[in-house]
Formats: structure tokens, C-alpha cells, sequence
């Protein structure tokens, strides 16, 4: 099916990091967190790992699902394995959202679900790791969210998707 088709973000299959494929229509329900991630240890790293996993135990039982897409792409940001990646993620900074393949974001071989949620809104490309796409429970691209936007300044539209006072 070619990515033009594909009208929301549960139209797509992605790979974790252990390489199985991912359904994203698991998702239907949730208000999603997209986010490529490097684990450099420089700049926007630790900031934005901290913040990402803050959210996650605060609103995962209220339905956020962070889905978190390792890149390569700026700076030879995240050189890792998979493996490395997750070890990374989830001992330094306690992650438990999911972590799937490394991918490219942008240009010819960016993957599907990034060419399309850069389309939703109306981005060529990404600037940097750590952009944000915000979507609401029926798979719709609602924002995005430049690498050095802190996901705490746009903690209301999370609750205002969540239905959270």
C-alpha cells in the first residue's frame, strides 16, 4: 500500500528493536508521543530522555503511549545498536515506552510513517533529534514540536487529548 493512501498513523507496520513488526493500529485509543531519539549524552539528550519518561509514568495509565524512533541522521547522533540503544534508554533514563528500529527521517529513505507525518503537517524535513509529533487517539497528526520544545511546554495539549483535567 503506498504511504499516500495511508490516512492516519495506525495505517502503518513498524519494526521494533528487535526487529518485529508492529502494528501500529495496537495504538487506536492512545494519544501518541512520536519522537526520533539520540542518545549522544550532548544537548537535547538528557533533557528531553528525562522529560520523556517523567510523562510516560505520569500519563501512560491515562492512555499516552510514547513511541521513540532512533536516528542517525544529525550529527551521527545515534551510532548504537539497537541493542545499545535500548540499554541507553532504559538504564539511564529509565525508559519503559517503546523503542523501535533506528530510522531515517528524512530524504529518500526516511521511513514511511516519518514521510507521513511530516506531510500531515506540512514539514519537508526535520530539523534535528528529538522533534515531537503529537497524535490524538484516532491516528490524526495534531502538532509538532521543534527538538528544543521540552514536552512540560506542551503538557496541556497532551491533557486536552487525554480528556485530563
Amino acid at each position: 500500500m503506498a504511504s499516500e493512501s495511508k490516512q492516519s498513523v495506525h495505517d502503518f507496520t513498524v519494526k521494533d528493536a528487535r526487529g518485529n513488526i508492529v502494528d501500529l493500529s495496537i495504538y487506536k485509543g492512545k494519544v501518541l508521543l512520536i519522537v526520533n531519539v539520540a542518545h549522544s549524552g550532548i544537548g537535547l539528550t538528557n533533557s528531553n530522555y528525562t522529560e520523556l519518561s517523567q510523562f510516560y509514568q505520569k500519563y501512560r495509565d491515562q492512555g499516552l503511549e510514547i513511541l521513540a524512533f532512533p536516528c542517525n541522521q544529525f550529527g551521527a547522533q545515534e551510532p548504537g545498536s539497537n541493542e545499545e540503544i535500548v540499554e541507553f534508554a532504559c538504564t539511564r533514563f529509565k525508559a519503559e515506552y517503546p523503542i523501535f528500529d533506528k530510522v531515517d527521517v528524512n530524504g529518500e529513505s526516511a521511513a514511511p510513517i516519518y514521510k507521513f507525518l511530516k506531510s500531515s503537517k506540512g514539514e519537508d524535513n526535520i530539523k534535528w533529534n528529538f522533534s515531537k509529533f503529537l497524535v490524538d487517539k484516532d491516528g490524526n497528526v495534531v502538532n509538532h514540536y521543534d527538538p528544543t520544545t521540552n514536552p512540560s511546554s506542551f503538557e496541556n495539549d497532551i491533557k486536552e487529548l487525554l480528556g485530563v483535567a
